[in-house]
């Protein structure tokens, strides 16, 4: 029955229906994937490697890779395109093995075939074999476009609309391929070639190897999102949403105390105003920052616009962010101290309890413990007025507060440090600088958060890596990236997965957990109570 649909239509309609029906586990349907493909992956196999039977390993891994990850195509109408991509990785894969082992052996499946037929002699098959190495002595002079215009030509029964298809090029363009490889080739094989070219086709036998094997392989499932295989990240995706919740619940069960405490050292209604409307900013600030990030992650996902575009719109949105806290952290506490100073002029009566002078237990608590000079613990228990110096110690908490061990406050500066904005060895903050940063943003070495920034950067939201980045969103990285929307050399594939050490970050996960809660919850949960016991108000 003739159609008026052009081949490229019906092709991709077909493939988009085939690809469902084989991730809801119909062996029968990739059966008639790998049926309507074959001729062309073996064709172009055998064009880069010269050898009918590597090329059909070759096209028969590709098979069955592709069985194994048909949870990662996200285009469906795209299958073709998909499988010449695997194809073209397993024949560098094989290239590279070749030059490390430069001599070649007899293959064995050849061995085994010599072994075992039973419809040909030996000195049939030995005449065959040496004429598929006249066949590829002969073609192999051929530049490749026109080699593999050639093969597919002759397999495709003559069929120009075919090839042109195939390649994904006009007829025009496969009828003057087809020309110049002629030329090219000596007048005297041309017949020998073409007899040879029609009788090497992958046939039935060829489906039949493929789905033996993919018969045992537990059928793929459908993924949310475009990746590596699910089994190599999909504990990885569960545990970072685990920790990024966990980080969420204590950002906010450490902010619910920190400003409880900020309302303890407030002494007159304009300082409590304040509290609480620089609070809301800071709350509506992070709440904008996730509708805008999910926003462009939605965007993206459904297709409607650039995906690098929208990779690089979301990464500044993430720098901005940053510069935000940054000036607002900065500006929050300039303001709190110089309000304190002008509350404390203004209202003199409201501050002149025994306990308000500067060096007062009741205001600031430094141990008498010191080690080489430095007081073991020191903090500052009431809002600091203009020009008070910050907290320091080995242990310190305060608005600002720097320590050689650990630091918690507003702007946190030690080894282990918690805080709005944090700087250290490993830090925990709603923006965090360290070798091991989290936080709303995460900026380090390895960075961790709702966004990251790092040399190996994990995120729900965004991740920018210099050498990984993972995220459930928008990954960027120069070397490989993981994610919905990635842009980087390895993209949501085995290799990527490798550099970017998700099996190393799977196991380390309770303890990261387990230190995203006690690094945030537990600081700011003593520090409110020794406010509150030293009774400030």
């Amino acid at each position: 029955m003739k159609t008026d649909k052009p081949i490229s239509e019906l092709e991709n309609q077909n493939d988009a229906s085939l690809v469902t029906e084989s991730l809801s586990g119909d062996v029968e349907a990739f059966g008639k994937i790998v049926g309507r493909y074959q001729r062309l992956l073996c064709s172009l196999a055998y064009a880069a490697v010269g050898s009918l039977n590597e090329s059909e390993d070759l096209a028969q891994e590709a098979f069955i890779e592709a069985w194994k990850k048909l949870n990662s195509l996200r285009e469906p109408e795209k299958l073709k395109a998909w499988l010449c991509g695997i194809l073209k990785f397993k024949i560098s894969h094989h290239r590279r093995k070749e030059a490390r082992q430069p001599v070649r052996h007899t293959d064995a499946s050849q061995e085994l075939d010599l072994i075992e037929s039973t419809d040909e002699s030996i000195t049939d098959t030995t005449m065959r074999e040496e004429e598929q190495a006249l066949l590829w002595r002969a073609l192999e002079a051929v530049p490749k476009t026109y080699r593999e215009t050639l093969i597919l030509y002759y397999r495709e029964h003559r069929s120009i609309e075919h090839v042109a298809f195939e390649l994904d090029i006009t007829e025009e363009a496969a009828r003057q391929r087809l020309s110049r490889g002629r030329k090219i080739l000596q007048e005297k094989t041309m017949a020998f070639v073409e007899g040879a070219l029609a009788n090497t086709a992958p046939d039935r036998k060829f489906t039949s190897e493929v789905m033996s094997v993919i018969i045992a392989i537990a059928p793929p499932i459908r993924a949310a999102s475009a990746g590596v295989t699910a089994a190599k990240i999909g504990s990885f995706l569960k545990w970072s949403v685990i920790s990024a919740f966990l980080a969420s619940i204590s950002g906010v069960i450490s902010s619910f105390f920190a400003i409880r405490t900020n309302l303890e050292q407030s002494r007159t209604r304009r300082e409590r105003s304040a509290i609480i409307k620089t609070s809301a900013s800071f709350i509506g600030v992070a709440i904008l920052f996730v509708v805008i990030m999910l926003g462009l992650r939605q965007i993206a996902v459904h297709g409607y616009g650039n995906a690098s575009f929208l990779n690089l719109l979301a990464q500044g949105v993430v720098v901005a962010f940053v510069i935000s806290y940054l000036m607002m952290t900065t500006r929050l506490l300039q303001y709190m101290r110089e309000l304190r100073t002008n509350e404390k002029n203004r209202r003199p009566d409201l501050f002149n309890a025994p306990d308000d002078p500067p060096k007062s237990k009741k205001r600031e608590y430094k141990s008498s413990i010191k080690l080489f000079g430095v007081p073991l613990f020191h903090f500052k228990l009431d809002m600091p007025e203009a020009n008070e110096p910050p907290a320091v110690g080995w242990i310190a908490a305060g608005d600002k507060a720097y320590g050689l061990l650990f630091a918690w406050g507003g702007v946190a500066v030690a080894p282990v440090c918690v805080g709005i904005i944090t700087c250290g060895l490993v830090t925990v903050g709603a923006v965090g600088f360290g070798i091991f940063s989290m936080g709303t943003v995460g900026i380090g070495i390895i960075a961790m958060g709702a966004s990251a920034i790092g040399y190996k950067a994990y995120a729900s939201f965004s991740s920018l890596g210099w050498e990984s980045a993972f995220s459930q969103g928008f990954s960027m990285a120069k070397e490989a990236a993981i994610g919905p929307i990635a842009l980087a050399e390895q993209i949501n594939n085995e290799a990527a997965g490798t550099i970017a050490s998700l099996s190393a970050a799977d196991k380390s996960q309770t303890f990261i957990l387990i230190l995203t809660a006690l690094l945030v919850i537990v600081p700011a949960v003593v520090y409110s109570r020794a406010v509150r016991s030293r009774g400030i108000k």
